[in-house]
């Protein structure tokens, strides 16, 4: 099978087109015949080892043999292990893996897949689990979000900050955005009840708004993200889609500093990882064969293409989500 690999960290130029074995499956895994999946600011900080930390776990000097790139992904079973109930061949799903769906096919274990809703296109599909995830988690597990509340988003254009806007109006909170000029009907058409053009306003100023804010994008101090927030507010951090690019930890660095502050405040400062499973994939199902909530995609690029796909996101700008079909 073809499949996107890189054996020295750098830019998408790193990345080759191989012919590799076939994956086999352990017995709570199913092989997924791909045939979508989603770029994700994952993948390029992968491909790059960009944060350095990335490194301690794929390889010190070069990717590990036999690494593909890839966490998100929508396709067809096509063969299940001995221990996988869940599933059985012919069933259209999606869900991720922590690497390896750049590929024709992928191992995937059970708990991290749901069946697809029958309305969707892989495509689509393909582009919910990543960010979704984390969205979802953010503000319902770590945020606490309750009905009523008031919701800011950081990043609210972005890939996980179209699923945030949407989530947070399902869960029944009032929500601002904060994007550029050219998104502001984008995030008003998701349901946000107020939009902020961070070119013509600073939504650091607005000071006591909040019940909880969610940072994506990583570009404020945490003394100014407190300030819009009520006495008692939440912030939650995601870590910095783009920033911290070249340092030891990258977004982590965000990350860290919360945790380190978070004693010492009277708000709530949270962060949120990526924590994939099947139970959310299904909640997230639910709710967009209500039509509660969708994937928002910018554009699509055959799998020849997945080195352009990456250049793409990495420059920062995607609407949504940027989808592959395979």
């Amino acid at each position: 099978m073809k499949a996107w690999s890189w054996d020295r960290y750098g830019p998408p130029d790193v990345l080759a087109l191989k012919d590799v074995d076939e994956p086999g499956i352990a017995r709570d895994e199913v092989l997924v015949r791909v045939r979508a999946a989603a770029v994700n600011p994952y993948d390029w900080r992968h491909m790059r080892a960009d944060p350095k930390l990335v490194r301690l776990s794929i390889g010190l000097r070069r990717p590990k043999p036999g690494l593909v790139l890839g966490a998100d992904l929508a396709g067809v079973v096509e063969r299940v292990g001995d221990e996988v109930t869940a599933f059985r061949p012919g069933d259209e799903v999606f869900g991720e893996v922590r690497l390896g769906s750049f590929a024709e096919a992928v191992a995937v274990p059970q708990d991290r897949l749901a069946v697809k809703p029958a309305g969707l296109g892989f495509e689509q599909a393909a582009s919910v689990s990543m960010a979704a995830h984390t969205a979802l988690q953010g503000l319902r597990d770590e945020g606490r979000l309750t009905a009523g509340q008031r919701v800011l988003v950081n990043g609210a254009s972005g890939g996980i900050g179209t699923f945030a806007v949407q989530l947070a109006k399902a869960l029944g909170a009032e929500v601002t955005g904060v994007c550029s000029t050219r998104n502001i009907e984008l995030v008003r058409s998701l349901g946000a009840d107020d939009v902020v053009d961070y070119g013509r306003e600073d939504f650091t100023e607005r000071a006591g708004r909040y019940d909880l804010l969610m940072d994506i994008v990583g570009d404020r101090s945490l003394a100014k993200l407190r300030r819009p927030l009520t006495s008692r507010g939440t912030l939650v951090i995601v870590g910095g889609i783009a920033s911290g690019r070249g340092r030891l930890l990258g977004p982590a660095a965000q990350v860290l500093r919360g945790k380190l502050a978070a004693p010492f405040v009277r708000q709530r400062i949270v962060t949120v990882g990526w924590k994939p499973n099947s139970a959310d994939l299904r909640f997230l199902a639910e709710l967009m064969e209500k039509e509660r909530i969708a994937p928002v995609l910018d554009r699509t690029y055959p799998f020849a293409e997945i080195p352009e796909a990456l250049r793409y996101v990495e420059r920062g700008h995607a609407r949504g989500k940027v989808a592959i079909t395979v």
